[in-house]
């Protein structure tokens, strides 16, 4: 067995230990006061000295005797707000879970930080331990970019990994090229004029309005986008009035645009404006499209990936880790960083239901669990990958 493999398992009642205090103390959004408290705390009890570069945006790093060039390890921390319907002893009772895996990450991550002090004199320059908030509103990349996280030693490689639910444990996915779609996030607000139910006439119906701009939108896909062209559009909420006899003032709804090309994307959003605007018009109201947060489609840098997923497999065997080139319709912030400096993502599989009948529900599920005993194989991903590259890239 591959000696980082070894180590790991020998350290899991730690990352387990890690994980499970991060799963019940679940926080949303770009700010984690809890989450960041305790990630920096290990950090330091390791020997690290982490700094805060942006709000719960944390850097360590870990220098060998050699020089060398540097590589990034990034970690996201924060949750998502589900109220925990899984069934494992350290549930989250706040009304937010991890239901994505990013409490599995951070762990993972913290695992590999002490893999790394073990193996200090390894290290053929510098690595960069990155702990981000906010991957699921896509703030969160671009913040710890504009605070200079690639800068101070300037990084020339980074990675990031996934655990996924559904897919058996240990078995590692990597897509080449474009595999991850780029989102973004967007509101509707219709605004119209109140009136009472039975006279419709004295008023300008916003739910009307609304349910023409959604119907329309559906055309997009289907008459405007080739269909050789992967793209989604998803309206995801939908709100408006209060009681059964009044039309009501507005109508917000909000959803996402997902696709593998960029411009098909910015396609897309200008289209969904004109018909909003066009619509609302059209039925004598007013309506407004607000982009709320955007992460462009994933690029893997395909040299990048190759030479890792070798190293891979140096841990977990030949036959467990696949390579593929269709791409999926999830959006993930680390894109940001592939835009930046060469880049490479990652899904370990986190268990099916023919393993344990709890696992395999889908990501973002009430209910997902996922197999702690793939947390010592993310450390080790973590560590050798880092330690690998920079000795051969000297």
């Amino acid at each position: 067995m591959n000696k980082f493999m070894e180590q790991a398992k020998l350290i899991k009642e730690d990352i387990v230990s890690y994980r499970r205090t991060l799963h019940s103390n679940p926080e949303v959004g770009p700010e984690l006061p809890k989450t960041k408290t305790y990630v920096m705390d290990k950090l330091r009890e390791l020997g690290y000295d982490p700094k805060e570069i942006c709000e719960s945006g944390i850097v360590a790093t870990i220098e060998g005797n050699k020089p060398g060039k540097t590589f990034l390890l990034r970690a996201d921390m924060d949750a998502l707000p589900v109220k925990e319907a899984a069934v494992c002893d350290f549930k989250s009772n706040n009304g937010c879970m991890h239901a994505c895996g990013h409490d599995m990450h951070t762990a993972m991550l913290l695992g590999a930080a002490k893999l790394l002090k073990q193996n200090q004199d390894e290290i053929e320059g510098t690595i960069k331990l990155v702990f981000q908030p906010d991957e699921e509103g896509f703030t969160g990349a671009k913040k710890m970019i504009k605070a200079g996280v690639l800068e101070n030693p300037k990084v020339d490689a980074a990675m990031a990994m996934h655990v996924h639910s559904g897919t058996p444990s240990n078995l590692i996915l990597c897509g080449l090229g474009t595999s991850i779609a780029g989102c973004n996030r967007f509101r509707i607000v219709v605004k119209g004029t109140g009136c009472h139910g039975a006279m419709p006439e004295l008023g300008v119906d916003p739910i009307n309005i609304a349910a023409h701009i959604y119907i329309s939108l559906q055309e997009i896909i289907s008459r405007e986008i080739s269909a050789t062209k992967a793209a989604v559009v998803t309206i995801g909420k939908f709100s408006g009035g209060d009681a059964a006899n009044i039309i009501p003032e507005e109508v917000v709804m909000e959803g996402t645009i997902r696709s593998l090309d960029k411009e098909v994307g910015e396609f897309i959003f200008n289209r969904i404006n004109d018909i909003v605007t066009s619509t609302a018009k059209m039925f004598r109201g007013e309506a407004e499209l607000i982009e709320l947060s955007s992460v462009p489609p994933l690029t893997n840098d395909n040299k990048l990936a190759h030479e890792i997923t070798n190293y891979m497999k140096d841990l977990v065997g030949e036959q467990a880790v696949v390579l593929f080139e269709s791409g999926g319709m999830g959006s993930e912030d680390f894109a940001s960083y592939s835009y930046e400096v060469p880049s490479l993502y990652v899904m370990l599989g986190a268990g099916t239901k023919e393993e344990n009948s709890l696992y395999g529900e889908p990501m973002h599920n009430e209910k997902v669990v996922f197999n702690e005993d793939i947390l010592p194989t993310g450390a080790a991903m973590h560590a050798y990958s880092a330690i690998m590259w920079l000795k051969n890239n000297k």
